[in-house]
């Protein structure tokens, strides 16, 4: 299994993994470890590589159905399937559990690994405050702690065309978001969406932000054989990024 192992300085006891394409049992063109099951794939695929990514984390994940929204899902909860766009866990043994195929997932622990959390931030849910709800929420359950964000692969600045009313959304929040737009073609603007989130979380006040820089190498449409990515191909698998407590 193809396998994305964070970088940053969480402590020893949080855990964190991004799935990347390879290394499971679907077909094209979600081969191969395609993990979304609402993209047309065959359920039974989808099974098999959920349960080999299950066994891989040693840890449960917990698939929710994003809706692109702000909600955060506290975690072991009483649904099946949570309908949110961001969870957190204070249980180990819980992976909060982030489904991508260019939106930007975000991961948080504090310094202490006292808490996780994952956060899908698509331009809709970045612009409507999911990472700052997640902060709040993170905030509430662990007060005073020091938080570390990761920020993992996503569609890059050189592919994410937008229009002017995203880059409006984002300006007319913060004059400093402008910084994070290049003109294209008439209408149109190169959004960069790692460099939008770690404004926003810089805003919040978190200092240790880790992972994505915007550099080509993150970027999930120029990398077919490692990376899924819906604006590329349309008919596109699922990856996930997981963050969980050892026991």
């Amino acid at each position: 299994m193809d396998l994305l192992v964070p970088d940053w300085p969480a402590p020893a006891r949080v855990r964190a993994l991004h799935s990347l394409r390879a290394g499971g049992v679907s077909a094209p063109p979600y081969d191969s470890l395609n993990l979304g099951d609402h993209v047309g794939d065959d359920a039974a695929a989808v099974q098999r590589n959920r349960a080999l990514l299950s066994a891989r984390l040693g840890a449960a994940p917990v698939f929710m159905q994003q809706v692109h929204g702000t909600a955060v899902e506290s975690l072991p909860c009483a649904h099946a399937v949570p309908v949110a766009d961001a969870c957190m866990s204070l249980q180990p043994g819980v992976a909060c559990t982030i489904m991508v195929a260019d939106c930007l997932p975000v991961l948080f622990c504090d310094t202490e690994g006292r808490a996780v959390a994952a956060a899908h931030a698509g331009w809709r849910g970045l612009a409507a405050g999911v990472l700052e709800n997640t902060m709040a929420a993170l905030d509430r359950a662990v007060p005073q702690a020091q938080w570390l964000a990761w920020l993992g692969p996503c569609i890059g600045p050189s592919a994410f065309e937008v229009g002017e009313e995203v880059r409006a959304a984002f300006v007319g929040q913060a004059a400093a978001a402008a910084g994070c737009f290049r003109p294209h073609a008439p209408g149109k603007w190169l959004a960069d969406l790692p460099a939008l989130a770690r404004l926003r979380l810089a805003a919040s006040g978190l200092q240790g932000i880790h992972g994505n820089d915007s550099s080509a190498r993150w970027c999930t449409v120029g990398a077919p054989s490692r990376f899924f990515s819906h604006r590329r191909d349309r008919v596109s698998g699922r990856m996930a990024a997981c963050i969980w407590l050892a026991g």
